[in-house]
């Protein structure tokens, strides 16, 4: 090994002597550069990742490396100094290594030299240093494969430019075999073996960030087999032909051939063993989270995963599949057995392609193929089927994949996030298929239910509840085995042992009036009290037998885990408007982004609490830009909390309307009674609203003159209305906001805590603007730049930050103790159809709540809209989708259900650079670029020291080793 590092000092010194290896590495770092900040646009995409840097690195290599290696043994053979290297005491194997080692650690100085790109990206965003680490692993990989194969192809000519050509064949040729470019013409069975063969391919596996032992394999493999032959080929150079020598030669040639069948084998055997891998990047995005593998340890009974997936479909999706399979069968390692997956192709079996279409509703999707040639449709299946017991769920590709523009035109697509959307199916599958036995199961502390009824004080209309509730009860207490204790008392036949006052001290329970001008009430509740917490319930609906088993495992649910949670969403009902000229204005707000999102994880229903109660089965009530509320719709809001419920609402004090004059947007005030409701929580949602200099861009039209033609264009311009909030200004320790890197809060008021009333409570400010922020009351919407050129609005009053959005937990009271509660029909009064109405029963008035209850409140009403998810999609792609990550990680939190926003939080999100002017972007390329110059600098200093000092290489044989004694 010491002669190879002198012969590899040797030609590192012959690189430096002259201006080779100047002129590489400058070249290199130049088209380095260009690509990264002008093809590549790095500041345009706004994102903290290296991406660029990489994406192009595998062509670069080609050029590089070949231009590199050409001169090794080519320049020998034409100077005529090859047959003196040969006779050297050095062995060919010696010989080789040192000049591979040369032109590896060139590249590798070259690649050094690039470390202060991502340097920089890490100074101006949050960046994953795991796809740097792996970026730059890969490269010396593949360049390492790249200089085999240019030393074995130099040795077999003297002449440079045939050496460089044929590097660059031979090597682009491995490049294009896993590329698209080929790959898409052939099914996905075909299309996995060139993947596997081609370098690029592999190369972009180990940029991501995770180092699998196939790929280290694989290109350690190419590299030796290629040295292999390089050695081969010098030995065939050296020797004479005589008889002895021959046989030599053919054991030699048995030799090199048995080391390249040996690494095929290997290779072939390790490509489809999973696991052996190490993921560097910074959450594991690329490892089964243990929530994962704790679902799947724990499942009672076989989980199906069939993937359908059609060998023959779009070109897009082809690369995709080998993915989502390598995935489930981790999935299935990880089960230990109790998934049992089966890949197929609807076409080949008919009899599961019938069973797909008419059991599971799945069927084909048609997708247009387009090329230079022809246009045509292909219906291809791309799904995965989730089935447990008689429940099951389907995954189409809209399901997990994302689609965004490129820059040149085309689209990119790739997968969302891919364990985040197969564990919630399979979480919703498994979850939706418990019953109440599982229920009581699951609950590892004594559970106890006790109804509190007083029969004869019940009004008439709910003579036969008593009898109802003791016959739910007996049946849940025999189907419990023991598990659940059950008893009715009568507060009025308890003497001493219940009073009215203990009922109260203890659980908040008042006595119900039997009506408004009555002295009589009445009680009529259930405790359902779990280790020592309890959950106060009152049926809801016709109080039957129904309505109360369902209170009663819905209340059971809520306290265990392992169950499909209900989430009760309110949103406006759809208004319609008309213009000036009768037209028919459809209201710009929409919420079907976010109904989307949040039933993909869980059962929703949507509510209107006209009855003046939430219903039973909900776990977590959400009430989206909340306006026009009544009494009764308040109180179901209120006491749903003081239940120990959980509550979000995205509450601003505006909202967008279309101007029916101007044609253009508008704010209008909201009229919301929830207002008080929340001051009397401690929260205030002031009127004004909030705008700030960091904030995300308008698109607007702007009308320009181009030659004697006014044109029409969309511009991205400033509006401090939608405020841009970064991790600074988010409390990265929550759960709600952690792992957010961005979300715009659009048209959003300030909000203000109650210091008294959140004492005894958990309190945390989500969200906040930058302290450049500030208020105004001026609904004028529309920049005037010709007033305001910096940002289209004046900046009134002082700056500082304001806070957005606030999480709560702990004990509230209700807002309706000491008020009259908003039920006044009674007997004999005449409803509004003319009719005499019936008496309405009054339900009971809970003035607490226990200290599990959640609140959290978003002060922006429109920042879910889908008119303005459509806005941000203009201008930043994806950018909206981080919204509706922050309101899934509040529901998620709500119902504490923390496994899957972890897991959320473990995929790849997109990491935001920090915004900068268009002077300080080119203040960045500026230091980059004189950076390089350094660099540059250097190594011409190195070159013309080593000109001036000319050392020969040293080699100074042991005594007596000679070319003929080394045979």
């Amino acid at each position: 090994m010491k002669r190879a590092l002198a012969i590899t000092r040797k030609e590192l010194q012959g690189y430096f002597g002259s201006p080779m290896a100047l002129i590489f590495i400058g070249a290199f770092l130049a088209v380095t550069l260009f690509s990264f900040f002008w093809i590549d646009t790095f500041f345009a995409r706004g994102i903290a990742d290296v991406r660029p840097l990489f994406s192009r690195m595998p062509l670069l290599m080609i050029v590089l490396v070949a231009a590199l290696s050409m001169r090794q043994w080519s320049e020998e053979q034409r100077s005529g100094t090859m047959e003196v290297l040969l006779t050297l005491p050095v062995r060919l194997v010696e010989l080789v290594i040192g000049k591979f080692l040369a032109v590896v650690a060139l590249v590798a100085l070259a690649l050094v030299l690039t470390l202060f790109l991502p340097i920089s990206v890490s100074i101006l965003g949050n960046l994953d240093w795991g796809p740097v680490i792996g970026g730059y692993i890969a490269s010396i990989l593949m360049a390492s494969a790249y200089a085999a194969i240019g030393l074995y192809l130099s040795s077999k000519t003297d002449n440079q430019i045939v050496a460089f050509i044929a590097t660059a064949l031979v090597s682009g040729l491995f490049y294009g075999i896993g590329s698209s470019l080929l790959v898409d013409f052939f099914p996905n069975s075909v299309a996995r073996i060139l993947e596997a063969i081609g370098t690029g391919s592999r190369f972009s596996s180990i940029e991501r960030g995770v180092i699998d032992l196939g790929d280290l394999l694989y290109y350690l493999s190419l590299t030796g087999i290629f040295l292999a032959l390089n050695i081969r080929a010098l030995e065939v150079r050296s020797w004479s032909k005589n008889i002895a020598v021959r046989i030599k030669q053919q054991a030699s040639t048995i030799t090199t051939i048995l080391v390249i069948v040996n690494l095929i084998i290997v290779n072939v055997w390790v490509y489809p063993l999973q696991g052996l891998r190490l993921d560097l990047t910074e959450n594991k995005e690329y490892t089964l989270s243990t929530t994962t593998e704790d679902l799947l340890s724990n499942l009672e009974e076989p989980l199906l995963i069939r993937g359908y997936f059609s060998d023959k479909t779009h070109p897009l999706l082809s690369p995709l599949i080998p993915t989502i399979i390598d995935m489930l069968t981790e999935y299935e390692i990880a089960s230990g057995g109790k998934v049992q997956l089966e890949i197929i192709d609807p076409a080949e079996d008919p009899e599961k392609e019938a069973e797909a279409n008419q059991v599971y509703g799945i069927s084909a999707t048609p997708f247009q193929v387009t090329d230079r040639y022809e246009a045509s449709v292909i219906n291809s299946y791309f799904n995965i089927l989730f089935r447990y017991g008689d429940q099951n769920t389907v995954l189409g590709f809209n399901d997990l994949i994302e689609v965004q523009p490129a820059r040149d035109g085309s689209i990119d697509v790739s997968l969302r996030n891919l364990e985040y959307d197969l564990t919630r199916a399979i979480k919703k599958t498994v979850y939706g298929f418990q019953s109440i036995d599982m229920i009581l199961a699951s609950i590892t502390e004594p559970v106890s239910l006790t109804a509190y009824i007083t029969p004869g004080t019940l009004p008439d209309s709910l003579a036969d509840v008593p009898s109802s509730m003791e016959t739910v009860l007996n049946t849940l207490a025999e189907q419990s085995n023991g598990k659940l204790q059950v008893s009715i008392v009568d507060p009025d036949e308890s003497g001493d042992a219940i009073t009215p006052d203990s009922l109260y001290e203890n659980y908040g329970l008042q006595a119900i009036p039997v009506s408004f001008f009555s002295s009589d009430s009445y009680y009529l509740y259930m405790v359902l009290e779990i280790g020592d917490s309890f959950q106060v319930l009152y049926p809801t609906g016709d109080l039957s037998e129904t309505d109360i088993r369902s209170t009663i495992e819905s209340a059971l649910k809520r306290a265990s885990t392992g169950f499909l949670k209900v989430i009760g969403v309110w949103i406006p009902p759809t208004e319609y408007t008309q213009d000036m000229f009768g037209q028919t204005i459809e209201p710009l707000q929409s919420w079907s982004e976010l109904a989307a999102q949040i039933s993909a994880d869980y059962d929703v229903q949507q509510v209107d609490l006209s009855s003046g109660q939430v219903p039973s089965e909900v776990d977590v009530l959400v009430l989206v830009a909340p306006e026009n509320l009544t009494e009764k719709q308040v109180f179901a809001v209120d006491q749903f909390l003081m239940k120990g419920g959980s509550v979000i609402i995205s509450a601003g004090n505006y909202k967008a309307i279309v101007d029916q004059y101007s044609g253009g947007l508008a704010l209008q005030p909201l009229t919301s009674t929830l207002s008080d409701l929340l001051q009397s929580y401690g929260i205030t949602i002031q009127n004004a609203l909030v705008m700030d200099t960091q904030n995300e861009p308008f698109p607007v039209y702007v009308t320009r003159e181009a030659g004697g033609f006014n044109v029409q264009e969309i511009q991205a311009v400033d509006y401090p209305f939608f405020v841009d909030i970064r991790t600074d200004n988010m409390d990265s320790d929550h759960p709600i906001t952690a792992n957010v890197p961005a979300v715009t809060m659009n048209w959003s008021s300030p909000i203000e805590l109650d210091e008294t009333l959140n004492a005894n409570r958990d309190t945390t400010v989500l969200l906040k603007s930058t302290s450049s922020s500030w208020l105004t009351t001026d609904t004028n919407i529309q920049p005037d730049f010709n007033l305001y050129p910096m940002l289209g609005f004046p900046q009134t009053g002082d700056q500082q930050s304001y806070t957005l959005a606030v999480s709560i937990q702990g004990s509230f009271d209700s807002y309706f103790a000491g008020r009259d509660l908003p039920f006044g029909q009674t007997e004999g009064e005449i409803a509004d159809d003319g009719t005499e109405a019936e008496p309405e029963t009054i339900p009971p008035l809970i003035e607490s709540s226990p200290d599990t209850a959640r609140l959290v409140v978003f002060s922006s009403a429109e920042f879910l809209d889908d008119f303005i998810f459509q806005l941000s999609y203009s201008m930043a792609a994806d950018r909206y989708l981080n919204s509706l990550q922050l309101f899934q990680n509040a529901i998620d939190w709500s119902v504490e259900d923390l496994d899957l926003l972890q897991i959320r939080s473990r995929g790849t999100y997109t990491r935001l650079l920090t915004p900068l002017t268009s002077q300080q972007e080119s203040v960045w390329e500026i230091i980059n670029y004189a950076v390089a110059l350094v660099a540059l600098a250097g190594l011409a200093w190195i070159w013309n020291q080593e000109k001036k000092k000319e050392i020969p290489m040293e080699l100074e044989p042991p005594t007596g080793l000679t070319r003929e004694s080394e045979g």
